[in-house]
């Protein structure tokens, strides 16, 4: 089995908290499975749970490569050379990032929903919205990515991960993948363009 969950702002990504804070079992009521991946506390979006060790694997393993979609609040205005930066890698303490996809975008697309609570707003600095696909997966690494190259990010909502995508879910909702997306993942971390 595999689940797409949109994990909301300041939930866990486990079952269990000694400090009673929110966790995934607040959310997802199906026995056996666990999550295939992590989202900080403070990043929402996309997050895939299985009971199929193998799958889990593959998901979560760097060798595979398997790209996920963020979109990126960042403070500050993008310049081409911090955008050209990030296309390239960015030098973090544990080594150079793989290169990553990235696309500049107006505003937020008009489907996202508002964060609860908001992100602190700031009348003299502007903000920038990014689409970022990576395709490793490092504590914090768009955090840690965008930081470097002066951009420090307000928001990070998942979107993607390989052929799964974040769709019309919303925050704490979830619904078991279609075969032919989870297909796709068990067969080759199926992203096809």
């Amino acid at each position: 089995m595999l689940i797409a969950l949109n994990k909301p702002y300041g939930v866990l990504c486990q079952f269990t908290d000694r400090e009673g804070r929110p966790t995934l079992a607040d959310y997802v009521r199906q026995k056996g499975v666990y999550a295939a991946g992590r989202l900080d506390r403070d990043s929402e979006g996309l997050l895939l749970l299985t009971d199929e060790g193998p799958l889990a694997h593959r998901l979560t393993d760097p060798k595979h490569k398997l790209p996920k979609t963020y979109l990126v609040q960042v403070e500050g205005v993008p310049s081409a050379q911090a955008l050209q930066q990030l296309q390239r890698g960015v030098p973090l303490k544990d080594g150079m990032t793989r290169p990553a996809e990235v696309e500049l975008h107006a505003a937020a697309p008009g489907w996202l929903w508002p964060r609860d609570p908001p992100v602190r707003f700031r009348k003299h600095i502007p903000t920038a919205w990014l689409e970022l696909t990576i395709r490793e997966g490092r504590n914090r690494q768009v955090r840690r990515m965008t930081a470097a190259v002066g951009l420090p990010t307000l928001r990070l909502v998942r979107i993607r991960v390989g052929a799964v995508e974040l769709g019309d879910l919303a925050p704490g909702d979830w619904t078991e993948v279609p075969g032919d997306a989870a297909a796709a993942l068990r067969a080759d971390g199926g992203f096809r363009r």
